[in-house]
């Protein structure tokens, strides 16, 4: 029986590798410019981490973890990767360093979801932390950032939402108000909301259940419920994020009903939304959460970050270039075209041969597929030491010597 790849995974396969190698040369660029330093978590940490990081009243952590028991300890592959950064800030003593501290991450994580179009269970995030900055300039340097990455990919359509959830004293307010408004409702609602119900109902606005979303449309419920009414802090930290990002000529929508799915976040949230398709896409997602470094064991740490999905990513921006190597050796004799081969790969250049000797019809449809040049080795080319050089895709061709080639 053929084993396949489990559900929820995917393969990603050698015509598709270089978008994504594309995709994380472009990340390490735009995110060296600003300073931001790669780091690579391990896949599984405690699970304590996520419990405490991600929050007991997620879907991630009540449903959609891999955890597995090892010599008496629980351990659950990463389902996100913030608290792993937090984590490894904490563990490696960056908070000794001069504020701040940037982070950019790329890899898989997992969660246990079902399975569709741009979303597995076994997906890829890239994702940017910057820790010790209160001042809204972080926010608005890593909502820039994610702009500048995504432009950088081809994909210019984007819409920027922001929101701000303040703090635990400015949503306490809202939180009673949103309880009475839901109240009458309460038994139309998913179990999931119930539960959120008395333990964070913020999180039931980002409800994706098909019934909730309608009884909410339907019941005009989150317009019943003005805004969070922020108190004085967080009030100027959002004017002045809004200031930051007007002097940085990124456009952007306030949405009041922005929450997003974790439970860490605080003052600023954002989503950055992609048109590429025809309608629109959350590609990015983020904020600032400034008490997750102090709920990990650390001091109270500023804090904020975003991550998006590779996945997703790769679905708007279409197939980037094609994965051709630059020469296919054509020849009957194996021992030139093996030596021209190599000789081109120490120039630098991608190249292969025909290990078969088939005929040179049969090397010359290989090498339309694999390559963007033909290199024609017969009798006549070695013999006066030229090369015949086929461009497959307009069918011209030339005589050259190697060095000339090189050139």
């Amino acid at each position: 029986m053929l084993i396949k790849a489990p559900k929820g995974t995917k393969d990603i396969l050698p015509d598709e590798i270089v978008n994504w190698q594309i995709i994380e040369q472009k990340a390490n660029e735009v995110f060296s410019k600003a300073n931001f330093k790669e780091i690579r978590t391990p896949i599984f940490e405690e699970t304590s981490l996520f419990e405490r990081g991600v929050g007991d009243t997620t879907d991630i952590v009540n449903k959609e973890m891999y955890t597995f028991i090892k010599s008496d300890r629980s351990l659950t592959l990463r389902p996100e990767n913030t608290a792993g950064a937090v984590r490894a800030y904490l563990e490696h003593n960056f908070f000794r360093e001069s504020p701040p501290v940037k982070f950019w991450y790329k890899g898989p994580m997992f969660r246990y979801e079902r399975p569709q179009a741009g979303r597995q269970r076994q997906f890829h995030q890239i994702g940017v932390e910057m820790f010790g900055i209160q001042d809204a300039s972080a926010d608005a340097e890593v909502i820039l950032l994610a702009s500048e990455f995504l432009k950088s990919l081809g994909l210019n359509d984007l819409t920027v939402e922001i929101n701000s959830l303040g703090c635990n004293k400015c949503r306490a307010e809202y939180k009673e108000n949103l309880k009475k408004a839901i109240a009458p409702f309460l038994d139309g609602l998913c179990e999931d909301c119930k539960s959120r119900y008395e333990k964070n109902p913020l999180r039931i606005l980002d409800c994706k259940n098909e019934d909730c979303i309608r009884l909410f449309e339907e019941n005009n419920l989150k317009n019943s419920v003005s805004g969070i009414k922020l108190c004085d802090e967080c009030s100027n930290h959002y004017k002045q994020l809004k200031e930051y990002l007007d002097i940085l000529n990124i456009k952007y929508e306030e949405n009041t009903f922005l929450v997003r799915g974790l439970d860490y976040y605080t003052k600023t949230v954002f989503e950055i939304k992609s048109n590429n398709l025809g309608s629109q896409n959350a590609v990015c997602g983020g904020g600032r959460y400034d008490g997750l470094v102090e709920t990990l064991g650390g001091v109270h740490t500023p804090a904020v970050g975003w991550a998006m999905g590779v996945e997703r990513l790769n679905s708007l921006i279409g197939k980037i270039q094609d994965n051709k190597i630059d020469y296919f050796v054509v020849s009957d004799n194996k021992q030139e075209a093996l030596k021209l081969t190599y000789k081109l790969r120490a120039c630098g250049f991608s190249a292969e041969f025909d290990y078969n000797s088939r005929k040179f019809i049969k090397q010359l449809e290989k090498a339309s597929k694999i390559a963007k040049f033909a290199i024609i080795l017969g009798e006549d080319e070695i013999k006066n030491n030229y090369l015949s050089v086929k461009n497959m895709e307009t069918s011209e061709q030339t005589r050259e010597t190697f060095e000339d080639l090189v050139k």
